[in-house]
């Protein structure tokens, strides 16, 4: 009876430290999302499953899960940074005076047969009333201008709302990928 004893203990002590364990990763270092809605189509999809690291510097172009209005988590793509001049154009990204390509659009079948620009014409400046975007904030769109409720709309996004970055989609499996275009 003695061994048995030991042993529940033994296992219950594997448990406890995998739990621990398990629990310290999500809370650190990585996490998973469920993607909701469709402003990030066709990069990310309604109900897609992605894991988002917590732990890597946020780059431009990447794919970022974020803290928004009442209690709402939001995934967008990162477009400008802290200093970062932005002008859409003709359909033509600009970053500090400099054409942008964006791939990433190319698959969207409202990308290439739009009635009308797919993204607005805009300068950052009259959208937010800053010429640059300020520091500690980002400038965030949806891969879906059409319908994206985005930095077109509120502004910025304060660093400190970032969850972390998208670096894989794992469900549908039939759609697994970790290639999401960064600059």
């Amino acid at each position: 009876m003695n061994n048995v004893k030991k042993e529940i203990w033994e296992w219950l002590a594997a448990l406890v430290i995998g739990i621990l364990i398990v629990t310290l990763v999500k809370v650190f270092l990585v996490t998973n999302y469920e993607v909701v809605g469709q402003s990030m189509m066709p990069t990310l999809n309604d109900k897609d499953k992605v894991i988002v690291s917590k732990m890597t510097e946020v780059k431009r172009m990447d794919i970022v899960i974020f803290h928004g209005d009442q209690q709402e988590d939001y995934v967008k793509r990162v477009i400008g940074l802290p200093g970062d001049t932005i002008t859409y154009e003709n359909d033509e990204l600009f970053i500090n005076n400099k054409r942008i390509k964006e791939p990433y659009l190319q698959s969207y079948s409202a990308f290439n047969n739009p009635d009308e620009n797919f993204t607005g014409d805009f300068e950052l400046e009259e959208l937010t009333g800053s010429q640059r975007v300020p520091s500690g904030k980002l400038f965030v769109l949806g891969d879906n201008r059409i319908s994206s409720m985005d930095s077109r709309y509120f502004y910025f996004v304060d660093t400190e709302e970032i969850v972390g970055t998208v670096k894989a989609r794992y469900w549908p499996i039939s759609q697994a990928t970790s290639q999401f275009y960064s600059e």
